[in-house]
């Protein structure tokens, strides 16, 4: 717990450890999903993933990673012009904000 209003560079260390320790948790035990790329934020000892599998496949693997990590609040949100939809999930895991993204054609051609 943080009081006074001050974050120490301790305790930014120890939420980034927390969330390292989470994402090796997380890896270990999804060993047969697709990676996706990690990144553990420096302030706030979060992780967030980001699914960059060729575009036929992305929807389905953003897919399989919110349901194995049990991530329910999800988003999908279209661009301005319509083509691609962003997908969000966020959750909790071991006391670690978890969130996960991913941006598809809508049209579900591999254009990258």
């Amino acid at each position: 717990m943080v009081t006074g209003g001050w974050i120490t560079q301790a305790d930014r260390s120890r939420w980034q450890r927390r969330a390292a320790a989470e994402l090796g948790a997380i890896l270990a035990g999804h060993p047969d999903i697709p990676v996706i790329a990690w990144t553990l934020t420096a302030s706030g000892g979060a992780l967030s993933g980001r699914v960059l599998a060729p575009a036929a496949g992305r929807r389905s693997l953003f897919g399989q990673w919110r349901q194995a990590l049990g991530l329910d609040e999800v988003t999908e949100t279209p661009s301005a012009g319509g083509a691609l939809v962003y997908l969000h999930a966020r959750g909790v895991l071991g006391g670690v904000t978890v969130s996960l993204a991913a941006a598809v054609f809508d049209d579900g051609e591999d254009r990258w």
